[in-house]
């Protein structure tokens, strides 16, 4: 299979690009940087698109444009580039950002949208990419927690506090993190692309979603390390202002639509991902 990915050399499409070529896939690195030609899918039987400007920033006004505007305007100009020679399916990158904080609820693609500012970049995200189902074409939009994996990523930023020792939980630790250990998330992509007759939403992550205090002591085992210095809300939004948002949100989310279509976990439990990955 000829595939084109968006956002190829970013932490995910790295992995991603490691693992099917392995399977004897072919990849198409695509930019959305410039106009965006049907040549640059020309002879591609599936598109992946993954690329999307940074969520983890101080959310200026400039900055909440760029977020929205490389999501919705960059899906809707690959959709368009597909109108010529349409590719068998699009897997679109999404965010478990779709439901908000929404404090110990169990999350499944049934849930509604929040009504907030990612809640409603990842409806008219996911609105783009569904648009492409009117060309014939096969569509699964993948609602990412946060991906856990070696070299990049959210936890690499983690990871030198909590090996100083002067890691801890943020707040009072009670919010739920919705994770996916990018093994699985690679694997999570390769299966829908197999899969001829699935489609829709998919909550990419790991069937066992953690409190913030649970996955901090995970990652303190994992360092060896103690982790007993709470990060206090107010130095969050001093330090992030309103993107600090996401950091303390609630997101109990499940993958329950995976599931259901057969795919399996290799790494669903917290303690033994992030063992994993620190040994490799």
């Amino acid at each position: 299979m000829k595939i084109a990915l968006t956002g190829a050399s970013g932490f995910i499409g790295r992995a991603l690009t490691e693992r099917l070529r392995k399977a004897g896939h072919v990849i198409q690195p695509v930019s959305l940087r410039g106009a965006l030609t049907p040549d640059a899918l020309a002879g591609c039987d599936a598109v992946v698109h993954l690329a999307g400007e940074p969520v983890a920033q101080r959310w200026t006004s400039d900055a909440r444009e760029r977020i929205r505007k490389s999501r919705v305007e960059g899906t809707h100009a690959l959709v368009e580039a597909m109108r010529a020679r349409p590719p068998q399916v699009l897997i679109s990158a999404s965010a478990v950002g779709y439901y908000g904080s929404r404090g110990d609820e169990l999350l499944t693609e049934a849930s509604p949208p929040a009504d907030d500012f990612l809640g409603q970049v990842a409806v008219a995200w996911e609105r783009e990419a569904q648009a492409a189902e009117s060309l014939g074409v096969r569509v699964a939009r993948l609602r990412f927690g946060m991906v856990l994996g070696p070299g990049g990523g959210a936890l690499a930023r983690m990871l030198t506090p909590f090996r100083l020792g002067v890691g801890g939980r943020i707040g009072d630790g009670g919010q739920w993190m919705s994770w996916i250990h990018l093994d699985d998330l690679t694997a999570l992509i390769a299966f829908l692309l197999k899969e001829s007759t699935v489609r829709g939403a998919f909550n990419a992550v790991s069937p066992h979603p953690v409190t913030n205090s649970e996955f901090t002591d995970a990652l303190a085992r994992a360092v060896h390390r103690p982790a007993f210095l709470p990060v206090p809300v107010f130095a969050l939004k001093l330090m992030f202002g309103d993107m600090a948002s996401i950091i303390l949100a609630s997101q109990r989310a499940i993958p329950d639509a995976a599931i259901r279509a057969g795919f399996t976990f290799e790494y669903p439990d917290i303690f033994g991902s992030l063992a994993q990955i620190l040994e490799s």
